[in-house]
């Protein structure tokens, strides 16, 4: 999806028709384009997954010709609202998209109720030709990107920064505080995006944008301020610190059993194949036992299979496929598929990002894209259910550091960071170090944060994250819960602008469209609502889900350890990829700041001394997008 606000006609026909062919990739099948006299343009690129016919092209206007719409993603409950709408209302239905069924409905109810009605995934730009009024939307989790700046004296929006290249007044630019971020981080949170005066919108939030406003020179800040949170996860979050629900364990877990069942329905509505990607984990084993239930022939799955057997779960996948009679299938990720993968990643991420588990995700995609457009997965577990390793560590050494103060915590902290640099480069110096960084935290939600920062990050830990929002989340009160509180950090920042950054680009680089049902609004509400303290029993995180799966699954699967997505970047960093690493590190020049932090800690990396693999992987990532987008 792309649009241009403001300008004269001809040259936003030009600039639609440039940004769209640059999206093909996220909509092979057609392109469609309004463009009338007036102050807006729509541009549109089609993935036909639902009424395949032309009745589901875009841009679509209402029957009333009141608005007109163009949005990237899928609207799950659109059957549903179609139903609503026919009880009340005569509509001459063209079609039976849901994009039909979404302009309908914001023509009858407006955007926002529209919105939290809608159980789905979306990039969303709505006019209203007779308020002459510009609606930009992101869906609640942010599973579908939307960008928006200032470019060439109007407005330009697009599901990805590369659209927005290809205006002729296009001046690019690295914004710096986007940078640090993702350097320490791995991603660049919204609002900001890595152009200046080109902005992310945030999961949950819109923007209307009016012909005679002034959008000019709008700082991060000031783009942040004429944002309307449609669906405020803080608003979702607040039940978790009102008084439990009544309701026994076991009827807890039915509902939820009953909502990741409908959720996983919902998803697999489509008029193309449907498949799932299956890693033997708690959560897609889960949802493919789902979709079992509900798929009228075998499942085709798909999962990762690593040569190195540290970080390979490929064993555990087959396991379950076969223990679940699905069609499953291996795809191989050697260290030698990685290196003729590197050098596309600039392209297909368009946007520094630097997570290794992208490569991977590039690859499965490019399999499941051979049998099906659609493909479910289980991501977003961990996040509402507590479920990373990340969660049950850093709690651990929070209820020993807390009792200290805010006085004694520092001390210790200096004094650790001062013996990391008199012990012998290794294990210990690391560890030591980076317990006494944690350690001069302020609070809990700063530790947490320092927890999420790559060690040896080449960005200014002292500038890097120094306030709220839009750096880092404004976290409720109500939450008080150590817990509670990293649930909703993830859900602001590493679940938008980090996971489903990752699958976006990777399934939409080959037109493939990605699904999770764990995050069916009314599952992310049920994770608010039971008590926190149910969460992570034993030692062990995600305990509604593995108490669910020993239901369905009975037999062990539900009392493995997460063993996360590790890919084995460190290795290959010092292997196969080390050529491509060193021509990025040798014309470096001054595109960092601490250019000499930065080769010190590659040297230590390369000698063994030290594990920087993340650290690094954001280093190159980011040249390498500078060296063919800077």
């Amino acid at each position: 999806m792309t649009g241009y606000f403001g300008g004269d006609a001809f040259a936003r026909d030009v600039f639609l028709r440039e940004s769209a062919a640059a999206l093909r990739h996220r909509g092979p099948d057609s392109e469609g384009f309004w463009n009338p006299e007036g102050p807006i343009g729509l541009g549109h690129r089609r993935l036909a997954i639902v009424d395949l016919s032309v009745a589901g092209a875009q841009p679509m206007a209402s029957a009333d010709q009141r608005w007109v719409i163009a949005f990237n993603g899928e609207i799950y409950n659109h059957r549903d609202l179609r139903e609503r709408l026919e009880a009340a209302h005569s509509i001459p239905w063209r079609g039976h998209s849901d994009t039909e069924v979404l302009v309908e409905c914001i023509a009858r109810d407006g955007v926002i109720d529209t919105l939290r009605r809608c159980n789905g995934m979306f990039a969303i730009a709505a006019w209203d030709c007779e308020k002459q009024e510009l609606w930009l939307a992101r869906d609640a989790t942010g599973e579908k990107p939307l960008y928006a700046g200032w470019v060439g004296g109007g407005i330009a929006f697009a599901s990805e920064l590369c659209a927005l290249r290809t205006h002729t007044a296009w001046k690019g630019g690295v914004d710096q505080d986007a940078l640090s971020w993702m350097l320490s981080f791995g991603y660049v949170p919204a609002p900001l995006s890595i152009h200046p005066d080109v902005f992310k919108l945030p999961a949950g939030s819109c923007l209307v944008l009016r012909p005679g406003d002034e959008y000019n020179a709008l700082s991060c800040a000031g783009f942040a301020a004429r944002l309307l949170q449609w669906r405020p996860l803080d608003e979702l979050a607040c039940p978790e610190a009102a008084p439990a629900r009544a309701g026994s364990e076991e009827e807890w877990l039915d509902q939820l059993d009953a909502l990741l069942d409908d959720a996983v329905r919902l998803r697999m509505q489509a008029d193309v194949p449907v498949a799932a990607l299956l890693s033997g984990g708690i959560d897609s084993t889960l949802v493919v036992s789902s979709m079992v239930r509900h798929a009228p022939g075998l499942v085709n799955t798909f999962t990762v299979a690593f040569d190195e057997p540290g970080v390979d779960e490929s064993a555990h996948a087959a396991d379950v496929a076969r223990r679940l009679h699905t069609a499953h299938e291996e795809i191989r990720c050697p260290a030698g598929a990685a290196l003729a993968l590197v050098e596309r990643l600039p392209d297909i991420y368009d946007e520094p990002f630097a997570d290794p588990a992208q490569i991977p995700a590039v690859l499965v995609s490019e399999a499941v894209r051979r049998k099906a457009l659609v493909a479910l997965t289980g991501d977003g577990g961990d996040e509402l259910f507590e479920g990373y390793q990340r969660h049950l560590d850093a709690q651990a050494w929070w209820r020993l550091a807390a009792p200290l103060g805010r006085r004694g915590r520092r001390g210790i902290g200096a004094g650790l960071r001062a013996l990391s640099g008199m012990l012998p480069p290794g294990g210990a110096s690391r560890a030591s170090g980076r317990l006494g960084s944690r350690l001069a935290a302020i609070d809990f939600d700063d530790y947490y944060r320092r927890v999420l920062q790559f060690p040896e990050s080449s960005a200014d830990r002292a500038s890097a994250m120094t306030g709220r929002w839009p750096h880092w989340p404004c976290i409720p009160e109500g939450l008080r819960t150590p817990g509670s509180r990293m649930r909703f950090a993830d859900q602001v920042l590493a679940l938008p602008e980090g996971i489903h950054t990752k699958l976006d680009r990777a399934s939409m680089s080959v037109g493939l469209e990605m699904r999770v049902p764990l995050l069916d609004p009314r599952i992310q509400a049920l994770s608010w609502q039971l008590s926190p303290d149910t969460h992570v029993v034993g030692g062990l995180g995600k305990r509604w889900l593995r108490m669910l799966l020993a239901r369905r699954l009975p037999g062990g699967v539900a009392g493995r350890r997460k063993q996360g997505f590790d890919v084995p970047v460190g290795d290959w960093l010092r292997g196969p990829l080390k050529p491509w690493a060193m021509d990025l590190m040798s014309s470096m020049g001054d595109a960092l700041p601490s250019r000499g932090h930065v080769e010190r800690v590659w040297a230590a990396h390369l000698s063994g001394r030290r594990d920087a693999a993340y650290a690094m992987w954001a280093v190159l990532s980011y040249l390498a997008w500078l060296r063919r987008h800077g």
